[in-house]
């Protein structure tokens, strides 16, 4: 299987930045795609970005295109998420996603999950 820790989350003014970071556990990171999901308090969990296993594909939330950037360093078992002009409606936990087999947007195509960083946008 594999293990995956997020990092990176805090409490930040709106229009500031933070980069998120994934690391996973294994060899076998490289044959994944990967995925950033969050979930605010009261609202269901929902799609941010994902990447493909060579990084060369990406996709993301339209709510989010132009903000963020999802990245992965293949040699480091690591993906990122760098967020930029962030939002107080940006404020959630957010959750770093493994598949097999290509991009998602479901959650429920994925098979590995982290435990979540909180990111909180103040006014």
């Amino acid at each position: 299987q594999v293990q995956l820790v997020e990092s990176g989350g805090g409490l930040v003014q709106a229009g500031g930045s933070l980069r998120l970071s994934c690391a996973a556990s294994g060899r076998t990171f490289s044959a994944y795609a990967m995925g950033w999901f969050r979930q605010a308090p009261g609202k269901a969990r929902e799609f941010v970005a994902a990447i493909t296993s060579s990084g060369g594909g990406t996709d993301y939330a339209s709510f989010v295109k132009g903000r963020f950037t999802i990245s992965r360093d293949n040699a480091k078992n690591t993906v990122y998420l760098q967020m930029n002009s962030l939002k107080p409606e940006d404020t959630a936990v957010y959750y770093c996603a493994a598949r097999r087999s290509g991009i998602s947007w479901s959650q429920y195509n994925y098979d590995y999950w982290g435990q979540g960083t909180q990111v909180t946008v103040s006014l």
